[in-house]
């Protein structure tokens, strides 16, 4: 068997290591990488070929190299992944805002899924799946030990077919099932209205492809329901995030031309870039501005508009960018609670470099490329976006934000450059306070225990927001606590 071992290990050396010659001259040849360490390939490859070979059962050598592929990757930080062909095929549909599924934002824990938000009006939410709630099982299968591409799998299929999600909710110590009939997801990105006579609020659920133009075509229809618009909400609660350009657009439609909307730092030329609020930074190829006609039917009003942007733990990544441009250019005051802290841009690459993204056949990389950067030049990375006036979710208080986890408490997050999270006590007093209080809200009847939907006539923050458009009081948190400022490393 030792010798069977020693010929099937280099055997596998000259295949892989063939393989990673090439990948090692690639690397050199963009300056970024010294060539491949030949020790550290020939343990891969010995290791290749003693489990081709002593392994309990047959091992395909198809998934042995993309399993090593996924591995390496998911080693890097929560956010880089390799996917394979379905799993490309799901990325591609979550970002048109259209695909088959339950209707779920999800992310990892203790080797759970977790469901970070369901995407409202889908099964899932309708299901009544909460924030914070785990996937334990899905159907028969234990969760346990699934990569969370391998359990969006399995949650994914054929409209109106069911999926059974084993759901332990810990604020209720309990582990029950949910049935959940899949259909096509179509999120509605954008929705609106007006408040009261003078003031309206926008809500952006994600950054999807379609996004600008249905900001544009429900601003447009604000304008006309209230053509004297005293002050406008632009609400990214839960909002997880999605396209750049979108993000770099609803920006624009509110900042003044050609001001920096976001910057990012890596170690390519491609990844260090900036992008303003100008029509060549978001304009999609080949495609017309999707906010000329906006600018034109309101004259130029939502550059001047009183502006209020809304945001929670739940709003990452684009709508992080949005928040921190308009505040850094004291465009908007920003209530709510501190955000998610995903400042970190992720480059997808189809694999076989013959082919681009959107038709690529096999795999592709998702990686992380570059830290985000306000126009001020604050890292959002693991620090997100502090609020102008924290506001609690309910008059009650803020039960569940300090409980909730943000990009600082995923293992192997990326550090911001800027210094180390410093421990906070103050906070983790907050936390503690959260979970009594939460233990209390628990007692009360669940009708009682709802927070109120987005938009509702019951949404505290809200009519907070009104409140600070009106320059009426408003009612600032008295638990929530910023993450301290980060000091710089000396």
């Amino acid at each position: 068997m030792g010798q069977k071992l020693k010929i099937t290990g280099w055997i596998s050396l000259g295949v892989m290591a063939g393989a990673l010659t090439t990948v090692s001259l690639q690397t050199v040849a963009r300056g970024t990488l010294e060539p491949l360490p030949m020790e550290e390939i020939q343990q891969l490859t010995a290791v290749f070929g003693m489990i081709k070979s002593n392994y309990v059962e047959p091992v395909d050598d198809k998934k042995l190299i993309t399993d090593a592929i996924a591995g390496m990757v998911a080693g890097l930080d929560p956010h880089s992944v390799y996917l394979d062909k379905k799993a490309l095929k799901d990325f591609n549909e979550g970002t048109t805002g259209k695909f088959v599924g339950v209707g779920i934002e999800i992310s990892q824990e203790d080797g759970l899924i977790k469901v970070v938000s369901p995407i409202e009006g889908s099964p899932a939410f309708r299901a009544g799946l909460k924030p914070n709630d785990l996937i334990t099982k899905i159907d028969d299968t234990p969760v346990k030990g699934l990569t969370l591409n391998e359990g969006v799998k399995r949650m994914r299929g054929d409209p109106n077919t069911k999926v059974v999600l084993t759901i332990f909710r810990k604020a209720e110590n309990r582990s029950f099932p949910v049935t959940i009939i899949r259909e096509e997801i179509r999120t509605q990105s954008v929705r609106s209205k007006v408040i009261e006579p003078g003031y309206a609020w926008i809500r952006l659920s994600q950054f999807q492809e379609r996004t600008v133009e249905d900001f544009a075509r429900k601003m447009e229809e604000i304008y006309k329901q209230e053509p004297r618009l005293k002050g406008l909400v632009l609400d990214l609660r839960n909002d997880p995030g999605g396209y750049l350009d979108a993000a770099v657009a609803i920006s624009a439609a509110f900042l003044p031309e050609n001001v920096t909307v976001v910057s990012a730092n890596g170690q390519l030329a491609e990844s260090k870039f900036t992008f303003k609020a100008s029509p060549q930074f978001y304009q999609r190829r080949g495609g017309p501005d999707p906010l000329k006609h906006l600018n034109e039917v309101t004259n130029g009003a939502l550059k001047t508009v009183p502006l209020i942007v809304l945001v929670n733990e739940g709003s990452a990544s684009a709508s992080e960018i949005v928040a921190g441009a308009l505040q850094d250019h004291k465009r908007a005051a920003v209530l709510g609670n501190q955000t998610f802290g995903k400042g970190s841009v992720q480059t997808a690459v189809c694999l076989d470099s013959s082919f681009r993204m959107d038709n690529c056949p096999t795999a592709a990389l998702k990686l992380t490329t570059s830290r985000y950067y306000t126009p001020s030049g604050k890292s959002i990375q693991a620090k997100g976006i502090i609020p102008d006036v924290m506001i609690d979710e309910t008059e009650e208080g803020n039960l569940f934000a300090a409980l909730r986890t943000r990009e600082a408490d995923l293992e192997k997050h990326l550090n911001n450059r800027q210094g180390g999270e410093v421990k906070d006590d103050t906070r983790e007093k907050a936390r503690e306070e959260a979970r009594k209080r939460l233990e209390e809200e628990l007692k009360k009847p669940v009708a009682d225990r709802v927070i109120p939907e987005f938009g509702s006539d019951k949404d505290f923050q809200l009519k907070q927001a009104i409140n600070q458009l009106k320059g009426l009081p408003v009612l600032v948190s008295k638990t929530m606590v910023a993450r301290e400022e980060e000091k710089k490393e000396e």
